[in-house]
């Protein structure tokens, strides 16, 4: 079993939780790696690749992540998001235009500290493993990019004023960090209260299947081909056996004319991706596989 499921991980869940669930149902044996962790409390798209996939990962590319976010103002949280200690500020007094003014200045490239919550490294420890113990460290600032930052809805919420936020980001951006930052500037404090990942590069919600559906159907039926989220790469198809033979033991070939720059995806004539690779040569005209799928 090879390929990808696209799960709808429900809230309440480590995103390795969904990988163990998953190894109790799938045949022993069968390596598992998820596409981007999610926080328990987020709901969502987490791709998971089985089998060979997981030798796919790092060909994946700069899959820009889409959320639903549900931010609340008007007090702040030791975790950014509501399952930490909630800390009430004041009672917002904003307008629309106002918070729309500061949205406006997180979109594009910009430095974001990940929050002490979370699992970065530090010195041999996770993060998040000193903020348990009440320690905090100072962090270096990361470069991520806001793609789309927009406000579908203003509304009160008891004590809190809360937005409605759609985000497009880069890969490795905190989302209740952003909300934590933007709530710093509106003076008001704001936490995370609830997050939604509606697509994670080609995934989308709207093709995710439930945990429990998975796990208590046939697996297999929702399993995504190998080259479902590898359609960014150039494709090059082999023209007789000697030729995936070759490229199955890893050896290069010569091409009739100059191959595509970067990665590739190689088939066999019958349209199986049987390995990825790169040309090589001034000339661009040799073809080396760089990983082969033991696809059989």
């Amino acid at each position: 079993m090879q390929g990808f499921f696209n799960i709808d991980k429900p809230a309440g869940l480590t995103s390795f939780d969904v990988v163990r669930r998953l190894k109790k149902t799938l045949p022993r044996g069968i390596k598992l790696g998820h596409l981007g962790t999610l926080d328990p409390m987020a709901e969502g798209v987490l791709p998971v690749a089985v089998g060979q996939a997981t030798r796919l990962i790092p060909y994946l590319g700069e899959e820009h992540k889409t959320y639903r976010a549900k931010v609340s103002f008007g007090a702040v949280s030791d975790t950014q998001d509501a399952q930490g200690q909630i800390e009430y500020r004041m009672r917002p007094a904003f307008s629309r235009e106002e918070l729309i003014k500061v949205m406006t200045s997180f979109t594009g490239v910009i430095p974001q500290v990940p929050p002490m919550f979370s699992a970065v490294h530090h010195q041999g420890k996770r993060l998040y493993e000193l903020a348990r113990d009440g320690i905090e460290v100072p962090r270096e600032a990361r470069t991520i990019t806001i793609y789309r930052l927009e406000m579908e809805e203003l509304v009160w919420a008891g004590d809190y004023l809360q937005a409605d936020l759609l985000v497009e980001c880069s890969r490795g951006t905190y989302i209740r960090t952003l909300a934590h930052d933007i709530g710093q500037v509106m003076g008001t404090g704001a936490f995370l209260s609830a997050l939604v990942r509606v697509a994670s590069g080609v995934f989308q919600l709207e093709q995710a299947v439930s945990l429990s559906r998975l796990c208590e159907g046939s697996p297999s039926d929702f399993l995504l081909p190998l080259d479902f989220p590898l359609g960014h790469l150039a494709a090059v198809y082999l023209q007789d056996e000697s030729q995936v033979l070759a490229v199955m033991n890893g050896q290069s070939l010569s091409w009739p004319n100059r191959l595509p720059e970067g990665d590739l995806r190689i088939y066999s004539m019958e349209g199986r991706l049987i390995a990825l690779g790169r040309s090589q040569g001034e000339e661009g005209t040799t073809l080396k596989p760089m990983r082969v799928l033991k696809t059989a």
